[in-house]
């Protein structure tokens, strides 16, 4: 019996080309903490290196320990006095980043269908951000915070996808098993990865992102409104 419904955010709920929203995004963090003395591409090299260190985090540590350990070695024990620059910065400059995102109101509608079917929506995007940057982006999309039983943040998670060791994290910390749920992203790789520990997963097709050309068919898969028939007919059985 479907009991819990995992949503990914970017490029899911939230509509983006993510190649675009990570070139703006970038774009505004250099920008804020070009003042302390960091030159935007070392910047951004130190900031790849520490979401490398989170995705390949083996569940040793929290993500955030992750990040800034590898950021801090990157970048010298002086820039730990700037971690609540970067704080402010989600917090603040970040917001400018909305219009790099489009919106649909599918995505709020979808999450009240889940649970209107007496299902829970859980957030599972990616925890590569803090919980304040994560939550903005819910509100980009139509949705609060409180609209999820839980969120995945870099705050509370020690993996990351692909690895299926986030998702077997995901059902621990919301008590679920793996046939009581079902999947929603836009990435073959990311998303659908969850298949492989048997969580039920359905392809959202909207925003697309399938590096390898692999072939859908082998997913359920298009857009909210094949969405909604499966919702429907998954809580149904």
């Amino acid at each position: 019996m479907l009991k819990a419904v995992f949503f990914d955010l970017d490029g899911t709920l939230l509509p983006m080309d993510q190649d675009a929203f990570v070139e703006g995004y970038f774009k505004l963090l250099a920008r804020k903490m070009a003042p302390y003395g960091y030159e935007p591409e070392a910047l951004v090299r130190n900031v790849w290196a520490g979401t490398a260190a989170m995705v390949k985090n083996d569940g040793s540590c929290r993500n955030e320990e992750a990040f800034w350990r590898c950021f801090l070695r990157a970048c010298g024990e002086q820039a730990r006095a700037h971690i609540p620059v970067f704080e402010s910065f989600y917090a603040n400059e970040f917001q400018q980043a909305r219009a790099l995102c489009g919106f649909t109101p599918s995505a709020a509608e979808t999450v009240r269908l889940v649970k209107a079917l007496g299902l829970r929506a859980i957030l599972a995007t990616n925890p590569l951000f803090p919980a304040v940057a994560t939550e903005s982006r819910v509100r980009w999309a139509g949705l609060e915070p409180e609209d999820f039983a839980y969120i995945t943040t870099y705050e509370n998670s020690t993996t990351c996808k692909p690895n299926p060791a986030y998702y077997r994290e995901l059902l621990d910390r919301c008590g679920l098993r793996a046939q009581d749920c079902l999947m929603v992203g836009n990435d073959t790789a990311e998303d659908m990865i969850a298949e492989t520990i048997g969580i039920r997963v359905f392809l959202l097709t909207d925003c697309l992102i399938n590096r390898d050309g692999g072939d859908l068919t082998r997913w359920r898969h298009g857009g909210f409104a094949e969405l909604a028939d499966e919702l429907r007919r998954a809580a149904a059985e």
